[in-house]
């Protein structure tokens, strides 16, 4: 979500080189502050003391620690199926459309990746259908699809032990609607007028509370709320949770359904989106000499997680391995992010090290993209700083088609990491029209491409600086 196209937002000029970013006061026995190593290369050196040649990075065995994914579950403005979610994406179709969920013409961007159609039937009771906010009804029937993908429907999900079982599924700005019509009511009826659904309905925890009662899952949950790179973030502390022996299995990922009046109208005022309302499908252009500001999507994309030896123990099907990940924080700014992409790529360094994998091994990037002037450079500046031979690596934009999912962006995004690792097809990044010079990737644009994917990575970042990368590969026993 980072960068925006106004300077309203902008705090006193930093010097994102500066050598020194800590004002208080040291103590005499204060060490200096000394200079940054890339995680890389620290790994590596600190691996054999006595060795003149860097040990290379080495995989997690144990299988009680490797982490596998057993299934996927979303809910997309290309509908609620996870292979039809990703022949849309292959086949290069806009989602983008004009708002008709509200009246948007007042508003200087009337269109957004806006689902349509959507039903829980046979997921939530229709009681609770009708209150809950679209943010829950999302979060239950993307768990509850991957949790089938992952062969535990019906009365198989009793064969588990559900003490072992957690969920950590994030969303970037909550239950919007619950709390934008809560305020309505307070202002136009007074405080008896309010739901006691109000606030249940609207914190950021809620989703995952609810699918875990749904469940009986009574292991870690929680959510993670760090804007748009809260999926990665959530992918990145429930495998932590399974490595650590806390659990055994994990439904993580995000969703997000902020495109209402107030949920537009705050990322208008805060002028980061694209006003292309003459043609909203070309609008979200990333790294194209033309772009200018995202295009705001909605939805939800889960993923089950388990380790290596839970998932044998029960024959579940391994669709691919999350290999590790890593999350920062610029410290730079609450909008904007570095122009020298430090913060990002020591994430992905960090990334790197946590799955035991070298730069070399890395040959696609489902990179965040968002489409705002500032981002898509400092993304690339970033990627190249950790790649330095980037021409067998291949880089998409999944955001081109379906917008910015905000909070849900990295959950979907995985999932079309996956797809793309288990196909062997990459879907394009659309409206490639005047590429940006300096970016000099194949971002497959305008047209699939078949492509062996060795590791794959996939970037997330947030309004606050929040970083966040995870990489996966195909399944290896």
């Amino acid at each position: 979500m980072q960068s925006l196209q106004s300077s309203s937002l902008h705090a006193s000029p930093l010097n994102p080189l500066r050598k020194n970013t800590n004002n208080f006061n040291l103590s005499n026995n204060a060490r200096p502050t000394t200079k940054r190593v890339s995680f890389i290369r620290a790994a590596a050196s600190s691996s054999s003391s006595s060795s003149s040649t860097n040990s290379p990075p080495k995989r997690q065995k144990d299988p009680k620690k490797r982490v596998v994914i057993t299934g996927m579950g979303l809910v997309s403005v290309f509908g609620n199926d996870v292979d039809g979610y990703y022949d849309k994406l292959l086949s290069g179709e806009s989602g983008i459309t004009l708002i008709d969920r509200f009246d948007a013409s007042k508003f200087p961007t009337r269109f957004g990746g806006q689902i349509r159609g959507f039903s829980a039937a046979g997921y939530i009771d229709g009681k609770n259908d009708r209150r809950l906010d679209d943010c829950l009804r999302y979060c239950i029937v993307a768990g509850k699809k991957a949790l089938e993908d992952a062969d535990l429907g019906g009365d198989k999900l009793n064969k588990i032990d559900k003490e072992r079982a957690g969920v950590l599924v994030g969303t970037g700005m909550g239950g919007l609607t619950v709390f934008s019509d809560g305020v309505k009511a307070l202002i136009e009826k007074g405080h008896r007028k309010i739901t006691p659904f109000f606030i249940p309905y609207a914190i950021t925890n809620m989703g995952s509370a609810l699918l875990a009662i749904d469940l009986g899952f009574m292991g870690p949950n929680y959510s993670i709320s760090t804007a748009c790179a809260t999926s990665n973030y959530c992918f990145y502390a429930a495998a932590n949770h399974i490595r650590r022996g806390e659990a055994d299995m994990m439904i993580a990922g995000g969703t997000e359904a902020a495109i209402i009046p107030i949920g537009l109208g705050g990322f208008v005022a805060c002028r980061a989106l694209s006003q292309r309302n003459d043609d909203p499908q070309t609008a979200s252009r990333p790294w194209d000499k033309d772009r200018d500001g995202f295009v705001m999507g909605e939805g939800a994309g889960v993923l089950v997680m388990e380790s290596l030896e839970h998932a044998m123990k029960r024959g579940a099907p391994i669709i691919a391995e999350y290999l590790g990940g890593a999350v920062n924080c610029d410290a730079y700014h609450m909008t904007d992010p570095r122009a020298d992409g430090l913060g990002v790529s020591s994430c992905i360094e960090s990334s790197l090290v946590d799955a035991g994998v070298s730069p070399e091994e890395v040959n696609y990037i489902n990179a965040h993209a968002t489409s705002t002037l500032a981002g898509d450079l400092a993304e690339i500046n970033a990627i190249k700083k950790v790649f330095k031979d980037t021409s067998g690596i291949k880089i998409n934009a999944t955001k081109s088609m379906i917008g910015h999912c905000l909070g849900a962006a990295g959950g979907l995004e995985a999932i079309a990491t996956v797809k793309a690792i288990n196909t062997g097809w990459l879907h394009p990044s659309i409206n490639q029209f005047n590429p940006e010079p300096s970016v000099d990737f194949d971002t497959v644009a305008n047209t699939k491409q078949q492509h062996e994917v060795n590791v794959a990575i996939s970037n997330s970042f947030g309004f606050g600086g929040h970083n966040s990368v995870v990489a996966f590969s195909a399944f290896k026993p």
